[in-house]
């Protein structure tokens, strides 16, 4: 969480997935008895006596943060600080940074990345899950469904729902 000036707060949280591949950044886990050794009580401490003392006190920067994460952290997988507390802050950090620019999150990536206007994407689905988490042997981790020609975020999703129901 990010407690800003006028006391209103963010924050970020950060998913895990089941399976999690040799090249993907490293997670900061627990590893011990709480939890199954899941827990992430290390990538709080991280949080709170590495990055937060770093940041305390700057006005909220997206572009300036996540440089400065990269460099505290110093690898290229992640594994110093933890992926899961980088990303935490990070999106606190986005969340903060567009308050105080009175702006959605999406409109301040785009202000950020020079584009001239920012729309809703064009959704995809996931219809099926497969790979190590799922049941059985399906060997492809998604099959995804793309409604293309659908003429608005809106009728894009109609489409997905219905196809998923059938």
């Amino acid at each position: 969480e990010i407690t800003l000036e006028d006391g209103s707060y963010v924050s970020g949280s950060v998913p895990s997935g089941i399976s999690t591949g040799s090249q993907e950044a490293h997670e900061k886990r627990d590893k011990n008895d709480r939890l199954m050794g899941l827990g992430v009580q290390k990538a709080v401490d991280v949080i709170d006596s590495i990055i937060a003392p770093r940041l305390i006190g700057q006005e909220p920067n997206l572009v300036s943060t996540d440089l400065a994460l990269i460099e505290l952290d110093g690898t290229s997988d992640k594994s110093n600080l933890g992926a899961n507390a980088m990303l935490a802050t990070s999106i606190a950090t986005l969340r903060a940074h567009a308050s105080i620019e009175n702006m959605e999150t999406y409109e301040l990536v785009g202000y950020l990345c020079e584009y001239s206007s920012v729309t809703l994407p064009f959704a995809l689905f996931n219809m099926i899950s497969g790979g190590a988490h799922a049941p059985g042997n399906v060997k492809i981790q998604e099959f995804m469904v793309i409604p293309v020609g659908a003429q608005s975020f809106r009728s894009c999703m109609e489409s997905a729902v219905i196809l998923y129901h059938h």
